[in-house]
């Protein structure tokens, strides 16, 4: 008897429904899986023989022969056994399920019959509600994650006998309903730090403040201690709030690389992400044998943080060049490419020289080589893409001990929701979100220079040695800082202030 089953594949971050053909004929003894599929679905017979076993069934001593349809997608991941299962038991006879077609059935077995989680639920709901099916039968673990897609039966079960009996049987499965806007909005504004905590620092502060509004990437210098990561993990804050679109886009990033909590749901906040400087360049950008998102795109829509920047290899540190400014990944294989997103703010960090201190200070002991060295591992391609630079300066005792608490971030977000919405309104014809996004055409339209401007970035571009490229960044940057005062205008004032945010273009850091 032949029987037809489907569960899903994850192709990057959406799915494509896989049919599972399950063939049972008396013509002789043996189990051939065929359909590409890799080694974790050619040892599921061991784990279905034993899972069946234990709940009072078995794989008949038939010649048994199972396709994954489309045969030239590489199918990978224990998730289909809990779809074979079944469908051998109905190829059989076992068990009789006459709507089985309805559904997407997915989870992987124990051998005692009971299931754990799998990656990509998401996206594979998403998938199942807009092919027509009438339902979704998953782990109970990952049932919250697809009971954001409504329109969709999403079922959690915790052994293959409640979903036997439920096909054979009729035995009600308990479904299970979520109701996505009020979680969301329940969970919206919940941040593990603020910026109120930080003490000193508020040129700093300030500095952070422009880059959240203008989704500015930004480079924090000071010598350790100063309070680099301890500002860069308050940046999600400041930053506005999710979207429901947004948020779906980040869960779906999330489920596929098997980051999300069984408690979880969807992500409510922006992801803050903070790999360490050994990471390779597959894990930061993604890819490997078989594609996952790396990094940058689990920081999508977030905050990217990279501590003691200049640590991490250079090769690294280049591949982020083109998704900094394509906002997307594409992995490219030989049978396939894979696009991840990677709209992300970077945060990096770095130390002002190797032994920490400026270049100025008396307790810097590094030489001239050492200290040229170490800037060089930043190249210019890459600095060209860090709008704001910004010295963090060692915090004195007075304000450690001072026990008046900072801003808020609740307030700063309100300024930074402001600046965001004149921006929305001003690039609502383009394809453009925030003022880090303008190119060279935008900024001539849109950052105008009066006389007085002018003439103050024009001297600066020669007394302080600026270099071409921080001309753009300035413009932008200005731009940003008129926004949060609500001016229409770029004014002087807007312009010494963005200024001060290139301390690595000037002549004090080339050596």
């Amino acid at each position: 008897m032949l029987i037809k089953i489907y569960g899903s594949a994850i192709h990057g971050v959406a799915a494509q429904t896989i049919t599972i053909e399950v063939n049972v004929d008396t013509g002789g003894v043996g189990y051939h899986l065929v359909g590409l599929a890799d080694n974790a679905i050619k040892e599921s017979s061991y784990r279905i023989s034993a899972a069946l076993k234990n709940v009072g069934y078995k794989i008949p001593g038939k010649k048994i022969t199972i396709n994954m349809a489309p045969a030239d997608l590489r199918k990978e991941g224990a998730a289909y056994d809990l779809s074979i299962a079944i469908g051998i038991l109905t190829a059989s006879d076992q068990i009789l399920a006459e709507n089985i077609q309805d559904y997407i059935i997915m989870g992987e077995l124990s051998l005692d019959g009971s299931l754990q989680p799998i990656r990509g639920v998401l996206p594979i709901a998403i998938q199942a509600r807009e092919e027509g099916f009438k339902g979704i039968i998953l782990p109970k673990q990952n049932t919250r994650e697809a009971a954001i897609v409504n329109n969709l039966d999403v079922y959690g079960v915790e052994n293959i006998k409640e979903v036997i009996d439920f096909f054979n049987e009729g035995k009600p499965l308990e479904k299970v309903v979520l109701d996505t806007r009020k979680e969301f909005q329940d969970k919206i504004n919940l941040f593990p730090f603020d910026f109120s905590e930080v003490k000193g620092q508020e040129t700093a502060k300030r500095a952070m403040e422009v880059a959240a509004a203008g989704g500015h990437n930004i480079i924090l210098i000071g010598p350790p201690g100063s309070g680099k990561t301890m500002l860069a993990k308050r940046v999600p804050s400041i930053l506005p709030p999710l979207t429901l679109k947004e948020a779906l886009e980040t869960t779906k990033i999330h489920s596929v690389a098997g980051k999300m909590g069984t408690e979880t749901s969807l992500m409510t906040v922006r992801p803050f992400r903070s790999p360490h400087h050994t990471i390779s360049d597959v894990a930061l950008v993604g890819g490997g044998s078989y594609p996952q998102p790396g990094e940058i795109s689990l920081a999508h829509n977030g905050v990217l943080f990279l501590d003691e920047m200049p640590e991490f290899k250079r090769t690294v540190l280049e591949v982020m060049r083109q998704p900094l400014e394509d906002r997307e990944v594409t992995i490219s294989r030989a049978r396939f490419t894979v696009n991840y997103p990677a709209s992300f703010m970077l945060v990096a960090s770095m130390n002002p020289s190797p032994s920490g201190f400026f270049p100025d200070d008396p307790n810097n002991t590094s030489s001239v080589y050492e200290m040229q060295r170490y800037m060089n591992k930043l190249s210019g391609p890459l600095l060209d893409r860090i709008d704001i630079h910004i010295e963090v300066q060692k915090v004195e005792f007075e304000q450690l001990a001072e026990k008046r608490k900072g801003e808020k971030s609740e307030d700063i977000r309100k300024r930074v929701l402001i600046a965001r919405e004149i921006q929305g309104e001003r690039y609502k014809d383009l394809e453009i979100s925030y003022n880090a996004q303008i190119g060279p055409k935008e900024i001539e339209k849109f950052c105008e220079l009066d006389s007085s401007s002018f003439n103050l970035i024009k001297l600066a571009m020669e007394k302080l040695n600026l270099s071409a490229r921080a001309y753009d960044r300035i413009l932008k940057v200005a731009r940003t800082i008129a926004d949060l005062e609500e001016s229409q205008n770029i004014l002087s004032h807007h312009i010494s202030e963005a200024i001060q945010y290139r301390s690595l273009d000037r002549e004090f850091w080339n050596i």
